[in-house]
């Protein structure tokens, strides 16, 4: 977007901040939930960066009301967080644990007392513990027990929901749980992989139906996916197969069986030797292909692959820059052999990702055009970088943080979202990630996302200049 432009939003546009349950709540033993298999995967050695866990986070499971009190004083309208599933289901033998509920109920009253909207993810990752003891994604049954507990809610909830969101990321889910094993339950299995991609897909159909049958055809109805941009590294016709490759593992699993009802015949030719298929049954890909109201879309770089030459070029495109951990070797997908990712180019960002708003523009248009009549949402945008607290008479703490790298990030994305809207991108809302610091997964406190700052001894929040900037956007609804 041209430095002298400037663009205003449709005047309904959704601005919001995102969260997820077990990155910001904390209370992981009080009121009756159970382990999840993130608290599992934080108490084995070597897991987590620096050793550390969600058992406080950012004390959201309290801080509820100063957080939404931020939230307003940002002037977003609507607020993305997550349920943390062993709160509601905290043990096998089933039944509703009523303090999980009450507790999402006074934050959904809140929220909307204070004019934000609530958009609910249902699963984000924090699947529980006894259920991952029974296969977790890669079981069927897991699917069957997520749409009861999709129903639950959705009965509870109701009409205090906005927009109901199935899943988060279920790549992340599938390919970091189960093939590289970077992130929880950290097993390291190719079959499982693509029976956790079919399960969640399932999930998801499954899901989708249970809230409709709670709530009709007024409900909401979403799902998060971060489909990834992948760049070929030349116009070769053996770069341009890789990246194919790649988009087919990375996008096309869950385009294909949620917006169109089928697998891309060349996903079963490419894992030939991997699994046998035995996991998809008759009637589930019409199970899965739901309507959808909206379509979330994650998005933070782009990656670039080029056709592996042999052993000397580890194959890395199944992970992904958001998958992979620094000076950690990825493990490739048997099926993805062929492709190569190369390393991010030019300034990056802490988390080790290059910085490439075009791709967001790109990827906007693209889904756009090929779901013409499907209203999109950036659900999840964001930068992490180095931080530091200063002195600053003007705020009510007497600091800040002033974090120019993150607001040009800002900038640049909304921007490119501008961009996406006016070639003709079906685009209704942006949420940035993240309105607080928080646990980084297998990168735990190292990484800091947020709008706000969270010194986490003291739990106090401190804003950024970030924060204020986007504050002015949401404010003007225009960049």
């Amino acid at each position: 977007m041209s430095e002298t432009s400037r663009f205003a939003f449709p005047s309904d546009f959704t601005w919001g901040t995102a969260t997820a349950s077990f990155q910001v709540e904390g209370a992981t033993r009080e009121e009756g939930r159970a382990d999840s298999i993130w608290d599992t995967f934080c108490r084995e050695p070597g897991r987590i960066l620096d050793g550390s866990n969600g058992d406080q986070a950012c004390d959201e499971y309290h801080r509820y009301p100063e957080d939404i009190a931020l939230m307003k004083e940002m002037g977003v309208g609507a607020y993305r967080l997550s349920v943390a599933w062993p709160r509601i289901f905290p043990s096998a033998r089933g039944g509703v644990n009523q303090a999980g509920l009450d507790h999402y109920r006074r934050v959904l009253d809140m929220l909307r007392e204070e004019g934000i909207k609530p958009v609910v993810t249902l699963y984000h990752w924090d699947l529980p513990q006894y259920l991952q003891d029974a296969g977790g994604w890669a079981n069927r049954d897991t699917a069957k027990r997520y749409a009861e507990y999709a129903g639950v809610l959705a009965g509870a909830f109701g009409d205090s929901v906005d927009t109901w969101t199935t899943l988060n990321e279920p790549w992340c889910t599938a390919y970091l749980g189960y093939g590289n094993g970077v992130h929880a339950p950290g097993i390291r299995d190719y079959d499982q992989t693509l029976a956790a991609v079919h399960h969640l897909n399932l999930a998801h159909g499954l899901g989708a139906q249970a809230i409709r049958a709670e709530l009709g055809d007024k409900a909401r109805v979403s799902v998060t996916l971060n489909l990834q941009v992948t760049r070929a590294q030349s116009q070769s016709e053996e770069d341009r197969a890789a990246k194919i490759r790649a988009d087919l593992f990375a996008n096309e699993v869950w385009l294909g069986p949620m917006l169109a009802g089928t697998y891309d015949p060349r996903i079963r030719e490419a894992a030939q030797g991997v699994t046998d298929w035995r996991f998809v049954q008759e009637g589930d890909l019409e199970t899965i292909h739901q309507p959808l109201d909206v379509l979330g879309i994650n998005y933070y770089s782009t990656t670039y692959v080029q056709a592996s030459h042999g052993e000397d070029s580890p194959a890395r495109a199944a992970v992904g820059p958001q998958g992979s951990l620094p000076d950690q070797e990825a493990n490739a997908m048997p099926a993805q052999e062929s492709v190569e990712t190369l390393p991010p180019r030019g300034e990056l960002t802490a988390m080790g990702w290059n910085q490439e708003p075009q791709g967001l523009t790109d990827l906007l248009l693209e889904v756009s055009r090929r779901f013409p009549d499907l209203d999109l949402m950036v659900t999840e945008n964001g930068s992490a970088w180095e931080d530091e607290v200063s002195p600053d008479s003007s705020q009510a703490k007497g600091k800040i943080v002033h974090d120019p790298k993150r607001v040009v990030y800002l900038e640049q994305h909304i921007g490119a979202v501008a961009d996406a809207i006016r070639d003709g991108a079906r685009v209704t809302g942006y949420f940035a990630w993240s309105l607080l610091d928080n646990f980084e997964w297998a990168l735990g406190y190292t990484r800091r996302f947020g709008l706000i700052r969270v010194e986490y001894p003291t739990q106090e929040r401190i804003w950024k200049d970030s924060g204020l900037r986007y504050a002015q956007i949401v404010r003007d609804n225009a960049i």
